[in-house]
C-alpha cells in the first residue's frame, strides 16, 4: 500500500457540499462545463487524482483502496463532514468504494459512465486496451479511445476540445495512466455494490461502448435506492460533450432527495 497523497483540490460555489471525482488521465478541469452550473446550488469540491493534474506523484503502484484513501484525505482537509459524491468512469468506481467504506459520510452518489457486471468478453476488451497501450504506447492507441469517447458530430465541431483532452492524456505520466487504466479494467463492483445504501444516480450515454446501458441497468437493479438515466446518442465523454445536461440531471436528482423525506427514488 502506498502512502496517502494530499491531492490538489478546488472549492467553489455555495450550498450543500458535492465532491466530484474525475476519471482516467483527466483532471478536475474535466468538470469545467458543469461547475458553473453546479456551483449555483452546491459547494463543489473537485480534485486531481494522485499523479494527475497538479497532484503529487505516488512513489509506487496503487489500487482502488489508495484512491479511496486520497478522497477521504481531501474530505478531511475541507472539514466537510457529510456530502454528495459523483464520479465519472473510474471516478464512478471510486465513489461507490468510498461509500462502502464511509457510508455515514455520503448523502448521495452519482455514478456517471461507469461499469460493473462485466461479462468475460467485456473484461477482455477493457484489458485488451491496456495490453495495446503497454505494447504500442499510450499515444498510439489514443485514436481508438477518441472514437469511444465522442460522437462524430462533436469531434467535427469541437476539434479544440478533443485536442485538449488528447494533450492531457499525453501529458499524464504513462505509468500513472496505465496504473489507473488497469484499476478501471480490473475492478468489479458486482460482488459488493448491493451494499451501497446511499441514493444513487446511475447515468450513462446510449452509445458508450465500455460503460454501456446494459451494464448500467444491472448497476441500477443491484442498488437499493437508485435512478437510471440513459442519455440518447452520447458516448463516454458526457462531461465535455453534454456537461449542462448531466449537471441538470444531477441537480434535479439531489434536489429531489430533499423534497422526498423517504429518499425513495424508485
Amino acid at each position: 500500500m502506498t502512502e496517502i497523497i494530499d491531492c490538489e483540490y478546488t472549492v467553489e460555489g455555495a450550498g450543500p457540499p458535492l465532491f466530484l471525482i474525475h476519471g482516467i488521465g483527466a483532471a478536475r478541469d474535466t468538470w469545467r462545463y458543469m461547475t458553473p452550473l453546479l456551483g449555483r446550488y452546491f459547494t463543489v469540491v473537485s480534485y486531481d487524482l494522485r499523479g494527475h493534474g497538479a497532484s503529487p506523484m505516488p512513489d509506487s503502484e496503487f489500487g482502488l483502496d489508495e484512491l479511496v484513501n486520497d478522497l477521504e484525505r481531501v474530505r478531511e482537509r475541507t472539514g466537510i463532514e457529510r456530502a454528495h459524491f459523483a464520479g465519472h468512469s473510474l471516478g464512478g468506481m471510486i465513489g461507490p468504494a468510498y461509500a462502502r467504506r464511509y457510508p455515514k459520510r455520503v448523502q448521495s452518489l452519482g455514478l456517471l459512465s461507469t461499469a460493473a457486471f462485466r461479462t468475460e468478453d467485456d473484461s477482455a476488451k477493457a484489458k485488451g486496451v491496456v495490453t495495446a497501450m503497454e505494447e504500442r504506447g499510450v499515444p498510439n492507441v489514443l485514436e481508438t479511445l477518441t472514437d469511444r469517447w465522442y460522437t462524430d458530430e462533436f469531434m467535427e465541431q469541437n476539434p479544440e476540445v478533443v485536442r485538449r483532452r488528447l494533450d492531457q492524456v499525453i501529458a499524464c505520466d504513462p505509468n500513472i495512466f496505465l496504473n489507473v487504466f488497469r484499476i478501471y479494467a480490473s475492478v468489479e463492483m458486482a460482488p459488493w455494490i448491493h451494499e451501497i445504501e446511499a441514493p444513487s444516480l446511475v447515468l450513462t450515454g446510449e452509445n458508450d461502448g465500455g460503460c454501456n446501458p446494459r451494464l448500467n441497468r444491472q448497476i441500477d437493479d443491484a442498488l437499493a435506492n437508485s435512478k437510471l438515466v440513459i442519455l440518447p446518442g452520447y458516448k463516454h465523454s458526457i462531461l465535455l460533450e453534454a456537461g449542462a445536461l448531466v449537471a441538470d440531471h444531477m441537480v434535479r436528482f439531489i434536489q429531489g432527495l430533499d423534497e422526498d423525506p423517504s429518499n425513495a427514488i424508485g
